[in-house]
């Protein structure tokens, strides 16, 4: 049984550039910024295609439908869409001040739980992100600070480097600053709550909706600790253990193999430095994502140093 590839699904934003062309050495579409690449998603909204073998073409949704067990384990619900949203971020300018609904409030609100993870795969001198409030600063409090434009005194910031990785729970205030290059790896979800846009317009030259009293609901609710940023120490390891997801990094040096068995579960394999040749004789280059399913033995061995994140523990029921 192959893996898949998809087709990236790239998105507008104003606060997005041209980097994932020079970064992941990929054509964009011409014209405005390009903020995301949606690599692997299931949504009403977008679908991945499948890229190369006799599944070309067709979408995730339909994939699943039609593999189910073979994909995601003999347990999975046909029509249940696929948990996992994996993105590039290109973060040429700040994102806004934002924050996801915790689980306990999403659908009274009428929006998705999204607790992600951002891995730094390039950062800029002086990059940062915002994650968490100070100790101490409840929605009360944050609500006075965005009536005097003072929130961002509220947000803990954090230096960024390539190879940091930061999981960010539903519920927690965030904002990426500009100069950073990320893979989010998340819940299916597209649920965000802007809270400030430190003045800016959209594309279309309009401000951009702000959604104040939900995400005050959200801070509310929270009640995920404070986000710790993980700095890379050189080794193997797990960046992220959630409800949601597992994340591990695996580093590899020219020669070294990493093998899965079939029958345990599927799997996202996201390369985020050097490249790979599957056993068949697949390459999997820098900035590649792919799903291994349920059913599908693989091998994959390292042609360069190579770092692979290894997203599993999303198809528990």
């Amino acid at each position: 049984m192959r893996y898949y590839e998809f087709s990236p699904v790239y998105q507008e934003r104003v606060w997005g550039g041209r980097a994932l062309a020079d970064w992941l050495g990929r054509t964009l579409p011409a014209g405005g910024p390009i903020g995301e690449s949606w690599e692997i998603v299931d949504r009403p909204e977008a679908q991945s295609l499948v890229q190369g073998g006799a599944e070309s073409g067709r979408s995730l949704r339909e994939l699943l439908r039609a593999h189910t067990a073979e994909i995601m384990g003999p347990a999975w619900p046909a029509e249940r869409p696929f948990p996992i949203l994996v993105k590039w971020l290109d973060c040429r300018e700040r994102l806004s001040l934002q924050v996801h609904p915790p689980a306990s409030i999403a659908a009274q609100l009428g929006g998705e739980p999204k607790t992600e993870n951002w891995y730094v795969a390039h950062a800029a001198a002086g990059a940062a992100v915002l994650a968490g409030l100070v100790p101490g600063v409840d929605a009360e409090r944050f609500r006075a600070a965005l009536a005097e434009h003072t929130a961002e005194a509220l947000l803990l910031r954090h230096e960024t480097q390539a190879g940091d990785s930061i999981l960010i729970h539903s519920g927690v205030m965030h904002a990426i600053d500009a100069g950073n290059v990320i893979l989010e790896i998340q819940q299916n979800s597209d649920t965000t709550y802007r809270v400030y846009d430190w003045g800016r317009v959209g594309l279309d030259g309009k401000p951009r909706q702000m959604h104040v009293a939900q995400s005050l609901a959200s801070l509310t609710a929270n009640r995920a600790g404070t986000p710790e940023l993980l700095r890379d120490d050189g080794t193997s390891g797990v960046l992220a253990d959630c409800a949601e997801f597992r994340i591990r990094r695996v580093r590899l040096a020219p020669g070294q193999s990493l093998t899965v068995p079939a029958g345990e579960q599927a799997r996202i394999f996201s390369v985020v430095e050097g490249s790979l040749q599957e056993r068949q004789g697949g390459t999997l280059a820098r900035g590649s994502n792919v799903l291994l399913p349920f059913a599908g033995a693989f091998s994959f061995a390292a042609s360069e140093n190579a770092t692979v994140l290894v997203t599993d523990n999303f198809s528990r029921l």
